[in-house]
């Protein structure tokens, strides 16, 4: 069934209060996206984030983004007033979010909201039954947040040998001392939780449905190393043995070094893939589809030595293949899931995608830089899922403005546009993807408003200046939903009923 959608991640979602969160204009964006015919909303990973503010380095792989939050619902809520929000400081900027100032003023907010919660006595049955149903991950979740905040943001691998081995005396002592703490954090998730349900319910009943992103590592200071190092390369110290990275190419002769810690796939696998498992689940609560990214790594992944400096001494080790895919099958009666299978297609990285069943990605970008390439328009399959380009590539009409002057006339010629102005040669990729034989075809939301540079979500190998992209508001117009809507209709990608 050939079906369109939209990437546009929440955090750029327009709001009055620094960041995009499940507020009207979020539910404003579903009626955009089922006015336009548009079947998927594609988002970014929705974890709590942490230093440098990348969601794929989220604390947890199970919690949800307090950011996103609407502060608009707690003051429906009668938990907040309108004054308290708009004295509060979010930044200057509508088009980026300041995560600095975000950091230091949101909670505040939020912990207003939760006393009132506590005071006005709603600590309801919902909530309760909140923390029961989702103890196994909330209660680690919670108590590392706390402790987290009480030693400054220290991560855990800092803190001192009794808390870093979660001994339970030392356990049991900040689980006392932190327990108001613990239960804000409750209190966020619930919200969090709550919110999310019910934007992602409205969008279902609309026939939009969610397009999540699950990271494929985890952030080494984060709970899930910290309450589960049995699920990663960890030495008695709780030191990393191992920690992810890209080999040396010809883009980096010393190769990249992630730093992120290697799942130990042997005992993974002797658990049956248990902690995977509650993963995806975890995340089917949030999303209706997940697109898996660095599918590679469960073919084969890089693993450096910790404390290298450089990714030179790196080795390539097999990963579990469709072990992790056949155990979590057994588990999940449909697995939905989009593989990020860009980069190093080899037969190995090819074989484990046709075996898994799962659709590719083809992204046009990369497509049109030779007639062979293995994104192009004419190797393209049923199934997979073809893109302009992706959150991590420059806004195509920036793309088509800085490639060689070849590059640009193979791309004109291929596509059959001499369109000089370059918002019309966008529109014109955008075709090209739309009459692509991929099954779902996603464009995200700034090439269909032809927004350059500015408008990059983010730029690997760089820390500084990502994820901060906001669209202003009032930008989606009846026009350019009817444009889009056009397309669908004439490349027969309208969602069914």
């Amino acid at each position: 069934m050939r079906e369109s959608g939209i990437l546009f991640p929440v955090f750029s979602i327009p709001s009055r209060f620094g960041i995009g969160t499940f507020s009207r204009e979020a539910y404003e964006f579903v009626d955009f996206l089922e006015g336009a015919a548009q079947g998927y909303w594609q988002i970014l990973p929705v974890g709590p984030t942490g230093y440098g503010n990348s969601p794929y380095q989220p604390f947890s792989a199970f919690a949800g983004n307090p950011y996103f939050i609407s502060l608009e619902t707690l003051i429906e809520e009668g938990l907040l007033t309108w004054d308290e929000c708009t004295c509060v400081d979010f930044g200057n900027d509508e088009t980026r979010v300041d995560y600095g100032t975000m950091y230091e003023n949101r909670d505040t907010l939020l912990l207003k909201a939760y006393e009132r919660f506590i005071e006005g006595g709603k600590e309801t049955k919902e909530l309760k039954a909140f923390v029961k149903q989702e103890e196994e991950w909330l209660n680690d979740y919670a108590l590392f947040t706390s402790i987290k905040k009480k030693f400054g943001g220290a991560p855990w691998y800092e803190w001192n040998d009794d808390l870093k081995k979660r001994k339970a005396a030392a356990v049991t002592k900040m689980e006392k001392e932190l327990k108001d703490d613990i239960s804000f954090e409750y209190f966020k998730q619930y919200e969090f939780d709550k919110q999310w349900r019910k934007l992602r319910k409205y969008a279902n009943d609309k026939n939009v449905k969610i397009i999540g992103d699950l990271p494929f590592y985890v952030s080494l200071d984060s709970v899930d190393c910290w309450a589960h190092p049995e699920v990663f390369l960890m030495d008695k110290d709780l030191n990393p043995k191992v920690v992810a990275g890209c080999a040396p190419d010809a883009f980096s002769r010393t190769g990249q070094l992630w730093g992120n810690p290697i799942y130990d796939w042997k005992a993974l696998d002797k658990s049956g893939y248990d902690w995977w498992v509650k993963r995806i689940k975890r995340n089917y609560d949030f999303y209706d589809v997940i697109r898996i990214d660095h599918f590679h790594g469960f073919c084969e992944y890089y693993a450096v030595p910790f404390g290298d400096e450089t990714a030179e001494n790196g080795k390539l080790c097999k990963g579990p293949g469709m072990a992790l895919f056949n155990a979590l099958k057994a588990h999940i009666k449909e697995l939905r899931i989009i593989a990020e299978d860009l980069g190093n297609n080899t037969p190995e990285n090819e074989a484990l995608l046709k075996e898994s069943g799962f659709p590719g990605m083809k992204v046009l970008q990369y497509g049109f830089t030779s007639w062979d390439s293995y994104y192009v328009n004419h190797r393209h399959i049923n199934n997979c899922v073809v893109y302009t380009g992706t959150h991590d590539n420059t806004p195509t009409r920036a793309w088509a403005e800085e490639i060689n002057e070849g590059e640009r006339d193979f791309c004109r010629r291929y596509i059959n546009s001499m369109n000089t102005d370059y918002g019309a040669l966008t529109w014109d990729i955008i075709r090209e993807a739309y009459r692509s034989v991929a099954d779902l075809c996603i464009i995200p939301l700034q090439d269909y408003l032809c927004f350059g540079r500015e408008a990059r979500i983010n730029t690997p190998g760089t820390s500084e200046g990502n994820w901060e992209w906001r669209l202003r508001p009032n930008f989606l117009s009846n026009e350019l939903k009817s444009s889009i809507r056009g397309l669908t209709e004439l490349y027969s990608r309208v969602p069914k009923e």
